[in-house]
This record gives structure tokens, C-alpha cells and sequence, in this order.
């Protein structure tokens, strides 16, 4: 029996695939934050404000917690933008299902690619015979 000997990819390729991912990585990456900015500006206006006329007892913190707020070296203006800024754990429908576009899409192109290298991989080996 022949040993299979796979196709070789040519430096070109390899380079195309290697760019192609960093750009999506990057991309994906990058898209839930642009559209997240316009939200983002109102909502650090809000904090400026909140941040202008704040104090520890209007930030709802006691002594203790003061304490460390002022040896990380925070007064209550600089500490009320961190304090106010929360995490939004509200699960935007559109942006999940964007996701599962192209999560879905990403894995139906491999299978089909996955699909398409078996068949010729078989063919190579096994119609000679």
C-alpha cells in the first residue's frame, strides 16, 4: 500500500489564512464595542454629572470603605465614576442572534470544507485501487 502523501499549502495560503483569522478575531472583537459606544457616551454623561456634586455618603459608602478608596488614591470625584459604572448584564436579542449567525455559519463552512478535503483525501487513497 502507498503511504498518503497530503497536499502541501504554499506559504501564500498559509499567510492568507493566518491574516484572514486575526482580522476576524479582531473584528468580532471590535463589533459588540461599536455598537455599544453611542450607549456608552450617554451613559458616561450621566456619570460626569453624578461624578461633580458626589460624596462618600451620596456614593453609599461607609468609613471603612472610604478608607481604602483613599489609600488606592481616590477622592470621592474620582471614585464615583468607577462606583457609578456598573455592568449591564441585559442580553441584547439582536446581538445574540448575530452571534449564533455567525457562529452557525462559521461551523456549517467547516463542515462543508471538513466535507470536501475527506472525499478527495479518500479518492487519493482508495479509487486507484
Amino acid at each position: 500500500m502507498k503511504n498518503y502523501t497530503p497536499p502541501n499549502q504554499g506559504m501564500f495560503g498559509q499567510i492568507f489564512d493566518t491574516i484572514l483569522v486575526l482580522v476576524l478575531v479582531y473584528v468580532s472583537l471590535m463589533v459588540p464595542l461599536l455598537f455599544k459606544a453611542a450607549a456608552k457616551a450617554e451613559d458616561a454623561a450621566t456619570v460626569a454629572a453624578a461624578a461633580v456634586k458626589a460624596s462618600w455618603e451620596s456614593l453609599g459608602q461607609n468609613a471603612v470603605q472610604q478608607a481604602q478608596w483613599v489609600k488606592l488614591g481616590y477622592d470621592p470625584e474620582k471614585a464615583a465614576t468607577l462606583i457609578n459604572s456598573r455592568f449591564d448584564y441585559t442580553i441584547d436579542p439582536i446581538m445574540l442572534l448575530i452571534t449564533i449567525a455567525v457562529v452557525g455559519g462559521y461551523f456549517w463552512f467547516m463542515l462543508k470544507v471538513s466535507d470536501q478535503e475527506y472525499r478527495e483525501v479518500i479518492r487519493e487513497k482508495f479509487d486507484n485501487k
